[in-house]
């Protein structure tokens, strides 16, 4: 841990280790379900590694994290004391969605929204055998213009290059507005009929594209007026 607010006050001792820059957020990945390194960096895709592997021993000194080493594989999951913290993230969760709405093109990352994306899908309603979307973001440069999510026998995958399977549907749109359709703050029948968000592919796909992703809590939140 870094320097301590020399209080004996149990918040001050708790944010000693938690407010130190990126802890939350990979407590945050743990909770939903990332246990490799790799899959943890995908959630956290700003963060370099070496600061991810030290955020990691921090934890795992604490007692909030555990270890585990399977012949080569090594995995990472919450202690008791990892899983308290799930309703302070949650809160916090909820509090920044009712009251921080503010977002600036910097907080825009498309590889985030796929990631968090591929880990929601119902997976009873994508149809069976290979599903590609091909999503597009005009206004990037660059590879992050486009990705590919890849759902097939209830596994989902995200792909930076082109995969190589023909594509079931093409969605094309601001990354922001994908963003905002993620968090709930506008839903996909409005961006739909706006042309914000567009797809393209065959009818039946096309108007079921909505009902593959179950959208994350904090989209059923209210928002203030």
């Amino acid at each position: 841990m870094g320097s301590t607010y020399r209080q004996f006050c149990p918040v001050a001792k708790a944010m000693e280790l938690l407010d130190e820059r990126w802890t939350l957020l990979v407590v945050r990945e743990l909770m939903v379900g990332s246990e490799h390194f790799n899959d943890l960096r995908r959630g956290v895709p700003r963060m370099s590694p070496t600061l991810l592997s030290k955020r990691l021993q921090q934890l795992v000194r604490a007692g909030v994290v555990e270890r585990v080493a399977d012949g080569n594989e090594v995995s990472y999951r919450l202690t008791r004391a990892g899983q308290e913290l799930r309703p302070v993230v949650e809160a916090i969760a909820a509090w920044g969605t009712r009251w921080i709405g503010e977002l600036g093109d910097e907080d825009l990352d498309p590889k985030l929204l796929l990631w968090d994306m591929h880990r929601r899908v119902d997976h009873e309603a994508v149809p069976r055998g290979r599903t590609v979307i091909w999503f597009r973001f005009p206004e990037l440069v660059g590879a992050s213009r486009h990705w590919w999510l890849m759902i097939s026998d209830g596994v989902a995958d995200v792909c930076d290059d082109d995969p190589g399977f023909p594509v079931s549907v093409t969605l094309t749109a601001s990354l922001r507005s994908m963003v905002q359709v993620w968090r709930g703050d506008v839903g996909w029948p409005a961006v739909l009929r706006s042309g914000a968000v567009q797809i393209e592919g065959p009818p039946t796909l096309r108007r079921a594209v909505p009902r593959w992703f179950v959208l994350p809590d904090i989209a059923s939140i209210p928002r203030p007026a």
